[in-house]
C-alpha cells in the first residue's frame, strides 16, 4: 500500500512539474526549448556542479553538456563561474533570469501542505515529515 501511494504521489509531481514547466515555454526569442528547460532545471536542482558533474548526472557527454550550458549562458538563464579557491574548475549556477522564468516556490505543494496542516494534527504531521526526511536520504543515497 505505501508503494502505490508513493508512486502515486511521484507521479503526480512530475506531471505538475512537467506541466509548469512546458506551460513556461514560449515561442520566442531568447526563450527555452523543453530540453534547455529541464537543463537548466537540472542545474538548479544540483546547486553549483561544474559541468562534469552536469554531464555525468545527465548521462550526456562533456561536450554536449558544455554546448547545453553555453546555450543557457548565452540566454541569460544561467552563469558560469570559477570559484576562488579552485581556479581549474568551472561551475555553473542559475541567475536571476531562470528565477523569474521558473517558480522555485513550488506552489502546488505549499496549498498542498497548508491543507493538510487543516486536515492533520501536528503530532501526525511530524511523524509523517520524519518517515519522508526517511525516504528522500534513502533516495539520496541510491542516488550515490
Amino acid at each position: 500500500m505505501i508503494y502505490e501511494s508513493t508512486v502515486e504521489a511521484y507521479k503526480i509531481f512530475r506531471l505538475m512539474n512537467y506541466r509548469d514547466i512546458f506551460c513556461r515555454i514560449k515561442e520566442k526569442d531568447g526563450s527555452l526549448s523543453a530540453t534547455e528547460a529541464f537543463a537548466a532545471d537540472v542545474i538548479y536542482l544540483l546547486g553549483t556542479p561544474t559541468i562534469s558533474e552536469f554531464a555525468e548526472y545527465l548521462g550526456i557527454s562533456q561536450p554536449n553538456a558544455t554546448y547545453k550550458a553555453n546555450n543557457l549562458v548565452e540566454k541569460g538563464y544561467i552563469t558560469k563561474f570559477t570559484p576562488p579557491d579552485d581556479k581549474r574548475e568551472c561551475r555553473l549556477s542559475v541567475g536571476d533570469k531562470f528565477y523569474t522564468y521558473f517558480d522555485t516556490e513550488v506552489c502546488f505543494i505549499k496549498n498542498a501542505v497548508e491543507r493538510l496542516e487543516e486536515q492533520f494534527s501536528h503530532r501526525e504531521l511530524k511523524i509523517f515529515e520524519n518517515v519522508l526526511q526517511a525516504l528522500t536520504q534513502i533516495m539520496r543515497k541510491t542516488e550515490e
